[in-house]
């Protein structure tokens, strides 16, 4: 069983051939990221100006690294949501010509479940991909961090979760963000913050937790605007003083001792959150997906408090991409999912889980 995957849900054009759900065999990305960071974060205009360009030769050139013809792909999977509306819409058009085109099995494919689905993926013959030596063992714990989501979602199965909690305003990487921009680090903030943790120390400061109603529930508002009075503070200055004239006055150990500070805190806080729902439901594995997957300072926390052992996917696949959506793909067709009309499949922005 040969997936295409196709993923357009943000900056990212991205597009992979898995087999059976384990064996990666291609995996290929073309970001717009340089285009965006100017401004800050990504316009939407002009990311799906660049999925136009992209799409095709990256579909091909996925096709050509996994040594298939259409003759070899048995169904094409395809992120439908959540996103943004014109991304998501040169995914899903693409998609659905393609198959029409090659009378092709199509699958909508949610994004974030689609991160999760990174995880099962153990074997391939690219280079430079290191993965977990086997798929994770039911019931699993998953916590879903990335720019535009923060949740906590307990599988007992393929496509049978519960969702456990999630951010009630900003996600964690969106935070990351935010920060960056009060200290004048470069988009996107999740490296940038990272990097210029390692120069501080990350007790300098305390900040403060949000404490929610809903025990599993996220947020960080109050977190992104404890580090903006704080930065004022820093530099003698008030809560009038203008964010975007922070970085000018912060000295680098100030900006260092500050990402480390809140870097802390970021991850302690959704670290916290998966410890208390590994205690109450004891799964057999924990997987970490999404962007902020990559983080070498999640990573280190999961390692150093969890009980079990925790395999983490290559860096390169926690990011979006193809690969995680032709691997969800193929586990709808292996379980006999149903497909969907590739003359009606629409896309859906606020998709949730």
């Amino acid at each position: 069983m040969k997936v295409l995957g196709i993923e357009s849900s943000c900056d990212e054009t991205a597009a992979a051939v898995v087999e059976d759900g384990k064996r990666l065999l291609s995996n290929v990305v073309a970001t717009s990221m340089d285009l965006h960071a100017q401004y800050g974060g990504v316009v939407p205009e002009i990311a799906a100006r660049s999925h136009i360009e992209s799409i095709i030769p990256v579909i091909k050139q996925a096709l050509s690294d996994a040594q298939c013809t259409w003759d070899d792909i048995d169904a094409i999977a395809v992120t439908y949501g959540a996103g943004l509306g014109g991304s998501l819409l040169i995914g899903v058009l693409a998609a659905r010509t393609l198959a029409i085109r090659y009378k092709k099995p199509l699958y909508a494919i949610n994004h974030v479940e689609g991160h999760v689905y990174a995880n099962f993926l153990t074997q391939t013959s690219l280079p430079d991909y290191v993965l977990p030596a086997q798929a994770p063992a039911f019931p699993c714990l998953a916590l879903i961090v990335s720019g535009g989501h923060s949740q906590l979602v307990l599988f007992r199965d393929h496509f049978d979760y519960t969702l456990l909690g999630q951010t009630q305003d900003d996600a964690i990487g969106e935070a990351f963000d935010k920060v960056a921009k009060i200290l004048g680090l470069p988009y996107p903030g999740g490296p940038s913050v990272g990097k210029k943790a390692t120069e501080g120390d990350a007790h300098a400061f305390q900040l403060p937790k949000a404490r929610m109603q809903a025990k599993y529930d996220f947020s960080f508002s109050g977190l992104k605007t404890a580090v903006l009075r704080l930065a004022q503070e820093q530099v003698g200055k008030d809560y009038s003083l203008p964010s975007m004239e922070l970085p000018g006055l912060l000295n680098e150990a100030q900006k260092a001792n500050i990402a480390a500070s809140f870097q802390r805190v970021a991850v302690e806080t959704v670290v916290d959150k998966a410890m208390q729902a590994f205690e109450e439901f004891q799964p057999a594995s924990v997987v970490i997906a999404g962007g902020v997957a990559a983080s070498p300072e999640l990573r280190r926390q999961l390692a150093e408090r969890l009980p079990i052992a925790i395999a983490y996917t290559d860096r390169k696949l926690c990011t979006d991409n193809g690969a995680m959506i032709a691997t969800l793909g193929c586990y709808h067709a292996m379980l006999g999912r149903p497909t969907v009309d590739p003359y009606k499949l629409d896309i859906a922005p606020n998709l949730s889980m």
